[in-house]
């Protein structure tokens, strides 16, 4: 090792073998320069943590461009998300969790999104709570926020809340970092945006919207209650003039920080149930998958009855993904697969969708896990060149003596074999 190197920032070897260690769990896709995890590790793990450890605390490591990615919206646009090196990966992961540690104290208690300690499902409890008790929501949709947070505010940001000189060095780096196009032609961000998809980005977000919207929000607008998952926004409000008064304003203040509202997606939404009756045009809105709207719920004190209530499911852009989802993995090019082989590949993405949505959305899962079901015995008629009989006969079979076969036969939201089948 070169002893001779001036260490000038605060980061050990320690720090960065940790980052690889968390950086490794997560997206397998390759930066610009196209190494695979697999091509670092052949090259030797701990020497190549050394040569990004001596780079980083010699105040010396430069990233190189970001990969431009499109994916497909629900809109049917495109979204672009940056997708950086591994090395460069594991440098941001290393100042992320040094940050981390000063900034996450700092931020409201209404910021939920990429935060230790704090979950989606958290940040759902609290907006059923609050949709108990203001009957309007203001629905926030930021225009293209990654793309456009601004590189002077977003500094003057970090630098007020670290007073070394490195840490503001190094986001500006991340920040100016030069992204290549699906064309490879490389250009410059010229003074906006951040990549979405880079390791730094969810926490430098929380912390731009942190100064911009929630201390604002506090200081001039105390009377109402808001919900934050990284640039996911709701407010809640009492009165209909309240929520049209806070858009307005909401509109006006992301302005002054050269952001934009999206007004296709922002609106104004009643809370209706058995209790609010008016009549609006807008009784619904989503949040994390999950859809807010008047629904008939069970009664717990007069059992046999409903009443109406302003309560969640999923929504149905989450209903169509997996269901899109579920059909791409089990079709005409999965049947070589034996059936423990299938759910060895399934029940992964099972195990997320029942997890997360299993929050409120009972009905919703039990319809999707018919769907999947019927999917299979499809699979199975033609994996075995049956007719329908048989193959509802084979499906009950495989779950009789293997009940725990896919994951959400373990599960309440699965559908009766026998009941299944008599339908299909």
């Amino acid at each position: 090792m070169d002893v001779h190197v001036r260490r000038t920032v605060p980061i050990t070897f320690e720090m960065v073998a940790k980052a690889y260690n968390k950086v490794k769990q997560g997206g397998k896709a390759s930066g610009i320069d196209g190494e695979s995890w697999n091509a670092f590790e052949e090259k030797g793990v701990e020497k190549q943590l050394y040569v990004i450890w001596n780079r980083l605390s010699s105040g010396s490591y430069y990233p190189q461009a970001v990969r431009q990615v499109e994916i497909p919206k629900k809109n049917g646009k495109m979204r672009k998300l940056g997708i950086p090196t591994l090395r460069d990966r594991i440098a941001q992961e290393v100042v992320k969790h040094y940050m981390e540690k000063k900034l996450d104290q700092r931020f409201h208690d209404n910021s939920y999104g990429y935060r230790p300690m704090k979950s989606a499902h958290d940040a759902l409890d609290a907006v059923r709570r609050n949709t108990l008790v203001k009957d309007w929501v203001v629905e926030l949709d930021i225009k293209s926020f990654f793309d456009e947070i601004d590189h002077e505010l977003m500094l003057r940001a970090v630098e007020f809340v670290h007073e070394e000189k490195w840490v503001a060095m190094y986001v500006k780096r991340w920040l100016e970092m030069k992204i290549e196009g699906v064309d490879g032609i490389k250009y410059s961000r010229e003074g906006r945006g951040t990549p979405q998809g880079g390791v730094i980005s969810p926490l430098l977000a929380n912390l731009f919207l942190h100064f911009t919207l929630d201390l604002w929000l506090n200081k001039h607008y105390p009377e109402v209650s808001f919900v934050r998952y990284a640039d996911d926004i709701v407010i809640h409000c009492e009165y209909e003039e309240e929520a049209k008064a806070i858009l307005q304003a909401v509109r006006e203040r992301l302005q002054e920080v050269k952001l934009r509202l999206n007004e296709e997606k922002s609106r104004l939404v009643y809370c209706k149930d058995y209790r609010r009756t008016e009549q609006y045009p807008d009784v619904q809105f989503d949040f994390l998958g999950f859809s807010f709207q008047p629904r008939a719920v069970q009664s717990k004190k007069e059992p046999g009855t409903s009443f109406t209530g302003f309560v969640a499911g999923i929504s149905k852009d989450s209903q169509v993904k997996i269901r899109t989802a579920l059909r791409e993995l089990i079709n005409r090019h999965t049947l070589p697969l034996d059936t423990p082989s299938l759910a060895t590949r399934l029940n992964p993405k099972l195990r997320g969708w029942i997890n997360y949505y299993g929050w409120n959305g009972t009905k919703q899962l039990r319809s999707l896990t018919v769907y999947l079901d019927c999917i299979l015995i499809h699979w199975l008629k033609r994996k075995h060149k049956t007719g329908w009989r048989r193959a509802c006969l084979n499906y009950r079979h495989i779950r009789t003596r293997q009940p725990a076969l896919f994951y959400h036969w373990t599960t309440p939201y699965s559908p009766n074999p026998y009941e299944l089948t008599r339908a299909v």
